[in-house]
């Protein structure tokens, strides 16, 4: 299965505020969670909102009823004010009673079936009188009798069941939605599994997300009787959220009436429904954040990512080395290809015999910037002599990083009302797949140095420092330009840009002469983009080229070789968006429209990858959507095939058919059709949804 560029750096605003709000980092010079004062009392409200929540599900699934109870009476009481509900906490009640076993239980069970469960159910819902006369059973079939009538009744299933409820509830009626990082985990996640079960693939994440996003969902929120009649919705709405979370078209209108007509309140409210595992996502979320330079990674992986991650260090025992520990974690996606701009560079991983050019000697006099420091590189080679020292290459590392260093937070961890955290360590980080060579890589000292020169370089990248990083990355090991010619040409073009931009020419032809003439000429991909990139000569706009160099994914790219080749292996998480986001591009075009989600969940944003260096403003207009949610014609043929975004046809031909939108609304619905298949129905038939239905009845 393929992978797709992502936008690093809009999942890292999403990683941070799912973390900020989830309260598992600290500023690096505070002990208190991290909150902005703008945000800090709705964030704050949220947070507290869901950590009630959580207490209140642990006792419901303890079968601490009066525990719930009491924390419901203290800060959700509407909900004991419900008599549905209440009815369904108090039938519970007697039950853990009676599963007690003593006889001072059983007459509290008895006080309880008379004081509360009797009253409650002569007005709770038109079954709930026959359901207490079913439980009163209880009193004379033993927990443990498998066949009893109220088996169901004695299964600690039931606590499950009631604390989702509770759960689904008060999510919705105190606006204590998770983050949005978590609500586009669930939806990616939902449609990468119904994406590969209806192609008939395997996931190479699968692994990952069967624990992450667990097969169980919360029961749905239970309708207020005003809502029962509300008035008849829009076929769009239910379709689009029936399709979207997988529930019939009156489980859509269910949900629909419990949020009154609002349907992305409604969305939330399935969302929330669905169990991620919280202790995975946390590992996967810091794993990712020391990586990223987000949390500082002097303090280390939450304990449980010890166990699946190997060290850093290869001089340590056999029974801490990955291999005896069987990775859970490990996927078969991680490679090198599957990278942003890595992409074509380890495609095409040329050794020094099949270029035509030298890599590791294109580094004669360097042209530099007015402003930049200057570093004597006059030979790359890997003998011992020339290497810098380690404290060389670091200092230099941290000279540039030092600000984005002094901005990193602390992992705190998750902690729950009774103190308890998810403990975080202070020195394993992430797994290393096989020691890298000891004759080709500098030795550096420890698993922080490793991060802090990759960091370091990732953030000479963002600031446009292309002549630094070429000298960073060939002194620690050359060899990298030469398996990934298309990564040195790429940091060059930024190199000429920025001299173009500056006026200075001269130093520009020098830079393009001595290295992007040479890569190119031994690589006729790269003769194109060459091509472009010295147009820049009678264009030399200095905004328009800043805008059009994509420094951040390069910054991404350097990391993830760089890292590679140090022994630090880029973090699941990446690997998961690259999978989920490929898979939802795919799913819509199957659907043949937009998601009308996509944007509320940032996935667009996610999907807003660089452009190629020099990809000026006519290229990106030339990707914009046209299309909006109230087209109201699909164009069917034979060849049809979808553009990049999903969202409309792009090839017509004389033996299209047209497909009114309503016409496939009505098929979805009649049938209970996916869209997609709605479409080919209707493509059979000239776009007639009556003929399909009849056909179809006949």
């Amino acid at each position: 299965m393929d992978s797709m560029p992502v936008n690093w750096e809009c999942l890292d605003a999403l990683v941070i505020d799912f973390a900020k709000s989830e309260h598992l980092i600290e500023d690096s010079f505070s002990s208190s969670p991290v909150s902005s004062p703008s945000s800090s009392s709705l964030s704050s409200s949220s947070y507290h909102s869901r950590l009630i929540i959580r207490q209140i599900r642990r006792a419901l699934e303890s079968g601490d009823i009066d525990a719930a109870m009491n924390l419901l009476r203290a800060n959700a009481p509407f909900i004991l004010e419900d008599h549905r509900l209440l009815f369904r906490l108090q039938k519970q009640k007697f039950i853990e009673l009676l599963r007690r076993g003593t006889a001072e239980d059983r007459d509290s069970a008895i006080e309880c079936s008379r004081t509360y469960l009797a009253p409650c159910a002569l007005d709770a819902y038109p079954e709930a009188y026959e359901e207490f006369k079913h439980v009163l059973l209880a009193f004379i079939y033993d927990k443990d009798d498998k066949t009893s009538p109220v088996a169901n009744e004695w299964s600690e299933r039931r606590r499950f069941d009631i604390a989702g409820l509770m759960s689904s509830v008060l999510k919705a009626h105190l606006h204590a939605y998770d983050p949005v990082f978590s609500l586009t985990l669930r939806y990616l996640i939902s449609i990468h599994k119904g994406y590969c079960l209806r192609k008939g693939v395997s996931s190479p994440i699968a692994d990952l997300t069967e624990r992450l996003l667990l097969e169980e969902s919360d029961p749905p929120a239970t309708l207020q009787e005003s809502l029962y009649e509300a008035p008849p919705f829009d076929e769009v709405d239910i379709q689009a959220l029936a399709h979207a979370v997988e529930l019939t078209r009156q489980g859509a209108i269910n949900s629909l009436r419990f949020a009154k007509g609002d349907l992305f309140m409604a969305f939330q409210n399935e969302l929330c429904r669905m169990k991620l595992d919280v202790s995975l996502l946390d590992e996967l979320v810091c794993e990712y954040s020391v990586y990223r330079g987000i949390v500082d990674s002097g303090f280390g992986l939450p304990s449980g990512l010890q166990t699946l991650c190997a060290p850093l260090n290869g001089n340590q025992p056999e029974s801490e080395n990955c291999s005896s520990r069987n990775c859970s974690l490990e996927v078969g996606l991680g490679s090198s290809k599957h990278s942003d701009v890595e992409t074509s560079m380890s495609d095409s991983h040329m050794d020094s015999s099949e270029n035509n050019v030298d890599v590791t000697s294109l580094h004669g006099t360097e042209p530099r910037y007015a402003g930049e420091p200057t570093y004597n590189h006059e030979d790359c080679s890997t003998s011992g002599s020339n290497q810098p020292e380690v404290s060389s290459v670091l200092s230099r590392s941290r000279k540039y990083g030092s600000g984005e260093r002094g901005k990193r937070k602390r992992w705190r961890g998750r902690h729950d009302d009774e103190g308890s955290t998810t403990q975080v360590t202070s020195t394993d980080l992430l797994h290393e797949q096989k020691e890298f060579g000891k004759h080709s890589v500098l030795e550096v000292k420890n698993r922080e140095d490793k991060y802090e020169c990759v960091l370091g370089m990732k953030e000479l990248v963002s600031r446009g420092m292309a002549a630094e990083v070429v000298e960073e990355v060939n002194a620690l090991d050359p060899n990298i330009f030469v398996q990934n010619p298309h990564f040195l040409f790429q940091l060059k073009q930024v190199e000429f840009l920025k001299l173009v931009g500056c006026g200075d020419h001269s130093s520009a032809l020098r830079v393009a002469c001595s290295y992007l003439g040479p890569l190119a000429a031994s690589n006729p991909a790269l003769l194109k983009s060459l091509k472009e990139t010295l147009l820049a000569f009678i264009r030399p706009n200095e905004e328009a080229l800043g805008k059009g160099l994509p420094l951040n994914s390069l910054a991404t790219s350097l990391q993830v070789v760089v890292g590679r080749r140090l022994g630090i292996e880029e973090p699941q998480l990446m690997k998961i968006m690259r999978a989920i986001l490929h898979t939802h591009n795919e799913w819509f075009k199957l659907q043949m429209c937009k998601d009308r989600f996509e944007s509320f969940l940032r996935i667009d944003s996610l999907k807003e990858f660089d452009p190629p260096l020099l990809a000026v403003s006519a290229v990106s207009n030339s990707n914009a959507d046209s299309s909006s949610h109230g087209s109201s014609l699909v164009m069917i043929s034979p060849s049809v095939r979808m553009s990049e975004d999903g969202s409309s046809p792009t090839q017509v031909s004389s033996r299209d058919v047209v497909c009114d939108e309503n016409a496939i609304l009505k098929v979805m619905e009649f049938l209970a059709l996916p869209r997609a298949d709605a479409i080919h129905l209707l493509a059979q038939y000239n776009g007639n949804a009556e003929t399909v239905i009849q056909q179809i009845f006949a």
